[in-house]
């Protein structure tokens, strides 16, 4: 698992290589990302939008923004959290992610918290050829 914390938010992150929706031999790899966020504040707070880099093994950048996390914007109380589970496919044995959640509190102000960088690594990416 990886952890990230920026102020009282804690976010967690847990990839996982996906093998039966992955075609090696035809370069499509797929991974799904376990994410859970904790609001360990003070302060209730709702995700307003998301922000990813994806760095692939050959060091393609890919970005992706936008609203909320799959199809949400979750509201986060003190003390509570909200899971969920994603999904990355890369052309790539294995690679990088990155991002940011822009967040919003009750008081209307607006901030970015960090989510960790995370490998994504296939069991094809530790192969060795003799």
């Amino acid at each position: 698992m990886y952890s990230e914390q920026t102020d009282d938010l804690i976010v967690n992150v847990t990839p996982e290589f996906l093998e039966d929706h992955s075609r090696p031999h035809e370069g499509h790899f797929v991974w799904a990302y376990h994410i859970t966020i904790i609001n360990k504040g003070k302060r209730q707070v709702q995700l307003i939008n998301r922000y990813w880099k994806i760095i692939d093994a050959y060091g393609r950048v890919q970005e992706v923004r936008g609203a909320g996390v799959v199809g949400e914007q979750p509201v986060l109380a003190p003390g509570q959290e909200f899971s969920y589970t994603s999904g990355c496919p890369l052309e790539t044995p294995s690679g990088v992610m990155m991002g940011s959640y822009e967040m919003v509190a009750e008081d209307g102000s607006q901030f970015d918290i960090s989510i960790p960088t995370f490998s994504l690594d296939s069991p094809i990416a530790n192969m060795a050829v003799n």
